[in-house]
């Protein structure tokens, strides 16, 4: 992307300092982001996204959705007592307009946040005390919002985490792409949705029978939107809030679980070797429940481990129907870039249903 269009809209934003520099930043698969640098002593720095607007049709209200987020979770922080212990969250920098986003003249959308100073992520866990300070994160991000009304956020991506609409999808696709060239990897991962295709149903059926129920969510706390402070070591934010929206908790703690606990990470082909490691899934149970314990009730935990399993086949199950596409949603370095991501993510469900009865154990004993 041309550097001084970057730096005229970054300019949009922070019109009383000089932008020194713009920077890609990050590995997300849907947005562009970038680091701006400030001639400034104060906000030196701020993230500038440009918003995919083929994954979020309604931007707008992506913004209005992060705007009451965020006003909630500064309102609760302020009347918390102070435990010593930093949190923060981004907070939206408006455009020379006034409005929370500008869009520039080949009509993409773009938004500046705030820069999370003296704090890193990492693109897989790091140690056991990085992954209780992950469940950490997420339980204090979802006890700040335990008490926002679903009904003001606004449901920016229908069907997100919704399992049997992305059965239904790849149903549509299969059947448009049937003659598609087979390989031992696309056959892999045929046989692996057609044997597990009932139990994308678990936690929709849960929800429909209303033993669980909406709730504000993040939608995407992944290991690489967790904060660290560079100094302590503490997760000090949850970052990325574009897919904030009414959900299950089970779609936030199972996404978080999937991708921690693979050390190996979604990119490795090393396929064999992925596993579910348990010593990290305790550890950020660990870090989880002891803040999740106020607004987690008996049916929650009942399908917690069902979340666990069902969010890796389905995020396999998404992969592997965009391969078939064309790699028209995430972000793809070549062909069979999400065809790799898949069999990745249903090795991962394959190892998770093996440790099964571990994975409840660990779930029982620290409730």
């Amino acid at each position: 992307m041309d550097k001084n269009h970057l730096i005229a809209v970054a300019q949009q934003f922070k019109p009383a300092s000089r932008v020194l520099d713009v920077q890609e930043y990050g590995c997300g698969n849907v947005n562009d982001t970038f680091l701006v640098t400030l001639d400034s002593l104060q906000d030196k720095n701020f993230v500038l996204q440009r918003i995919n607007t083929h994954v979020f049709r309604r931007p707008e209200l992506v913004m209005l959705n992060m705007h009451t987020l965020t006003e909630h979770v500064h309102m609760r922080l302020k009347c918390e007592p102070d435990n010593g212990r930093r949190w923060e969250v981004p907070r939206i920098f408006p455009a020379q307009d006034g409005s929370s986003h500008f869009v520039d003249d080949a009509g993409s959308f773009w938004r500046a946040l705030s820069f999370i100073d003296a704090s890193r992520s990492f693109e897989q866990i790091q140690s056991i005390e990085h992954a209780r300070q992950v469940g950490h994160a997420l339980g204090r991000f979802q006890s700040l919002i335990s008490d926002l009304a679903v009904d003001r956020l606004h449901d920016t991506l229908e069907g997100f985490h919704i399992a049997p609409r992305y059965l239904r999808h790849y149903d549509e696709v299969l059947a448009f792409c049937g003659n598609a060239p087979r390989t031992p990897g696309t056959d892999f991962c045929l046989r692996f949705v057609q044997e597990r295709r009932d139990s994308a149903f678990v936690l929709e059926d849960a929800k429909d029978q209303s033993k669980l129920r909406l709730r504000p969510i993040h939608g995407d706390p992944k290991v690489n939107n967790i904060m660290i402070d560079e100094a302590t070591g503490q997760a000090v934010s949850i970052v990325d809030l574009d897919t904030v929206k009414p959900g299950l908790v089970h779609y936030d703690i199972g996404d978080c679980l999937r991708s921690c606990c693979n050390p190996l990470g979604e990119e490795t082909t090393d396929f064999d070797a992925v596993c579910f490691e348990t010593d990290l899934c305790q550890a950020i149970l660990q870090g989880y429940l002891p803040l999740a314990q106020d607004f987690l009730d008996d049916n929650d935990y009942a399908y917690l481990y069902d979340a666990i399993r069902l969010i890796a086949f389905e995020l396999g199950l998404r992969f592997f129907t965009d391969y078939m596409e064309g790699n028209v949603y995430f972000k793809a370095k070549n062909r069979e870039h999400n065809l790799s991501r898949a069999i990745v993510q249903f090795k991962l469900a394959a190892s998770i249903e093996y440790q099964a009865a571990a994975i409840r154990t660990i779930i029982d004993d620290l409730r």
